[in-house]
């Protein structure tokens, strides 16, 4: 058992959180930003809620952080009530928040400068991945401190894996949500083609998704897709702070990224539907929007 802290109880931290305790039988404490609901999951879980990060952080072994973008992530990690400033020499600091590569170089240098580790620890999988425990993380650090971290990290992963130093585990996450930008308007356009033709999609994708064309987002979003129905899920609007995220990193590197920049704009387009908060496989009401 080790201590833990958890920053960042949002639908994606406060499962994670939670799995962390029950699954992996931790003494965690918990920070977030609405104290209430540090309260509420401390209350729930049998854990200890406190009023900023750096107490939070205080004696942990390690402290993840689920927050929503950059500057939330400074702001629990480098400002003066930051983790940063709580931690005890030696523990490791892991990011979940898919962030840029840049913060979380910048996260490993302050954490080596204060004698602590880092790993940028980004995930997938979802709400429901997080909420049954089953995610992918995609992690970048030094290999003795993934290696110590990892058997923490399984609490809430199906699967977990090093791409390299600190950044590569941001950078793995772009090269996700690129495919998953792809496969989705691929799908979208399918189910559009199909209904237009006059198919029953229903019994299409029963037969193509033992096929070539199967894909995770197939066998879980056809049929609300369908249905026309779009509240389950990843969000549009972290999905377009995702591709911001990948586009801005793209015209650093220089990789060129057509299919993707597009399909950012549908999502833009979404969104001046009234579709913020619909998950993104509502590409398809776009297609279907008179």
């Amino acid at each position: 058992m080790a201590k833990v802290a958890f920053i960042g109880l949002g639908v994606m931290g406060y499962p994670m959180a939670g799995h962390l305790k029950v699954k992996g039988g931790h003494e965690v404490a918990v920070y977030n930003r609405t104290f209430a609901k540090a309260e509420k999951w401390a209350a729930e879980f049998g854990g200890t809620a406190f009023r900023t990060p750096a107490e939070a952080a205080k004696d942990a072994d390690f402290v993840f952080t689920c927050v929503g973008n950059d500057d939330d992530l400074r702001s629990v990690t480098t400002a003066s009530d930051g983790v940063i400033e709580g931690m005890k020499p030696g523990a490791t600091l892991i990011d979940n928040t898919t962030a840029s590569a840049e913060v979380a170089r910048e996260l490993d240098a302050a954490c080596k400068a204060k004698g602590l580790h880092f790993i940028d620890a980004p995930v997938s999988g979802g709400q429901a991945g997080a909420e049954n425990g089953v995610l992918t993380v995609m992690c970048g650090g030094e290999e003795a401190a993934f290696e110590k971290a990892r058997p923490v990290i399984d609490a809430y992963a199906r699967m977990v894996g090093r791409m390299g130093e600190a950044g590569a585990g941001q950078l793995a996450k772009m090269v996700n949500q690129i495919c998953v930008a792809g496969v989705v308007q691929g799908l979208a356009e399918a189910i559009h083609f199909g209904k237009q033709a006059g198919l029953d999609m229903e019994a299409v994708i029963e037969v193509i998704s033992k096929g070539a064309a199967g894909s995770w987002q197939m066998d879980n979003r056809h049929k609300t897709m369908i249905a026309g129905k779009y509240d389950f899920g990843f969000a549009i609007d972290w999905m377009r702070k995702d591709l911001d995220i990948v586009l801005s990193e793209a015209r650093r590197n220089g990789a060129k990224l057509p299919t993707t920049a597009l399909i950012d704009q549908f999502y833009g387009d979404v969104q001046d539907m009234g579709g913020n908060r619909w998950d993104t496989s509502s590409l398809l009401a776009r297609l279907e929007r008179k």
